[in-house]
């Protein structure tokens, strides 16, 4: 009770003395203010970056699975660029031999002319997809109906666009069962899919025309060309490892490449990109805090000084009150809460001022970062690095107190 009633007279004496000498102070603790915003700043700067990126990896789906085909240079005189081209054969064998693969669609692209009435649009992106397309792509049918198995067996001439197709062709608002032109032949328009609005680093941007037919009818568009790419679905996101082996036992065996041969394929799960840019974005922060971390320290330089001068313009102070029967640990202690409070107080308005600066860059009209925030680790983390600098560098003066002959200290003029 005791030791805690001295520690509250010696934070009101701190505070005292801070607010007689308010000008230096402020001054005094202008390195630690800077630090501590700068620290709050990067911090919800990085978690707001952090969460952008990671909210366009799950618009694009956490379990879906990239595979295509790839000519790497030992085997260009071993095979042909269309060689190494996906077949619809071996992506029917990864859906059925695969076990970490829920679902699967092949990706066949091509340019067509799309006309309706008066409109027309020249090379227009028209892809061949199966109908589990839907559900790997996580986009919705706002209106009229999926593609089903029997589009796809029939070769049926029917399509999926976009809301932006239906502005660009002058369409009726709903456009189930209109009839449009592809590449010359008719299609009857069965449903309409949402347009999920990405980034331009993730391939966004500006909204365009898309145009979605079975596979099948893609292919008997286009019977010379090749499947582009696929996608694939996890069952679970943890199956991310097991998914890569599995394909790459598949695709080699159906290729009949030996154990020396180069992967004539890519396979790329997104959840490994998503555990790879976490793993960066916590080294980044880490980095960027330690660096705006040494304005802190130049800060902790700054108070040591002020300190020194304390003392030096206390001495007859120190001299009267180890006269009067003052030990020295209480003189040390007096100082040392003093440069803490002093570094505190530096804290608190640094976590104002990047508070502040955080909340405009979330604010901001087209801020990159809409989810800036700071995390509450990283104001526990600001205030104790503070405290620490205050002991550190106010140890020093407070040990010269603490030891100053009170015959003396009595002496100074």
């Amino acid at each position: 009770m005791i030791v805690l009633r001295l520690l509250l007279q010696t934070v009101v004496l701190a505070i005292g003395q801070i607010w007689a000498n308010r000008f230096r102070a402020v001054l005094t603790t202008l390195g630690v203010i800077i630090g501590v915003a700068a620290i709050i700043a990067v911090v919800g700067a990085m978690t707001g970056a952090e969460r952008f990126i990671l909210s366009q990896f799950e618009k694009i789906g956490t379990r879906r699975v990239y595979i295509d085909g790839t000519m790497p240079d030992s085997m260009q005189t071993k095979t042909t660029w269309r060689e190494v081209q996906l077949k619809e054969r071996e992506l029917i064998a990864i859906a059925e031999h695969c076990p970490s693969v829920e679902k699967i669609t092949p990706m066949f692209f091509g340019g067509y002319s799309i006309e309706h009435a008066k409109k027309k649009i020249d090379g227009a992106s028209v892809v061949g997809i199966w109908p589990e397309w839907h559900d790997i792509e996580g986009r919705a049918v706002i209106q009229g109906r999926p593609f089903s198995s029997i589009d796809e067996q029939d070769k049926r001439l029917v399509c999926l666009i976009n809301d932006q197709a239906i502005t660009e062709l002058d369409l009726p608002e709903d456009p189930t069962n209109v009839f449009i032109l592809i590449g010359g032949r008719r299609f009857m328009i069965v449903g309409v899919v949402e347009t999920i609005q990405l980034s331009g680093m993730f391939g966004g941007g500006d909204t365009s025309t898309e145009v979605f037919i079975p596979f099948a009818t893609a292919r008997l568009l286009n019977p010379t060309g090749w499947i582009n790419m696929a996608w694939a679905q996890l069952r679970t996101p943890e199956q991310a490892e097991d998914v890569e082996a599995e394909v790459r036992f598949v695709m080699r065996s159906m290729r009949g490449l030996e154990p020396g041969d180069e992967d004539t394929f890519i396979v790329r799960v997104f959840q490994q990109f998503i555990d790879q840019f976490r793993s960066v974005a916590a080294v980044l922060t880490v980095i960027l805090g330690a660096i705006v971390s040494i304005s802190l320290v130049v800060g902790g330089i700054g108070i040591m000084n002020i300190m020194l001068v304390s003392v030096s313009e206390r001495t007859r102070e120190i001299g009267l009150r180890k006269a009067v029967g003052a030990r020295p640990i209480v003189i040390l202690m007096q100082f040392l809460v003093e440069s803490i409070v002093l570094c505190l107080m530096g804290a608190a308005v640094g976590w104002g001022i990047g508070q502040g600066l955080v909340l405009i860059v979330r604010i901001w009209p087209g801020s990159p970062l809409p989810e800036a925030s700071v995390p509450a680790w990283a104001v526990l983390l600001s205030v104790g690095f503070s405290v620490f600098i205050g002991v550190v560098f106010g140890m020093f003066p407070a040990i010269k107190a603490a030891r100053l002959d009170p015959i003396v200290a009595l002496r100074h003029e």
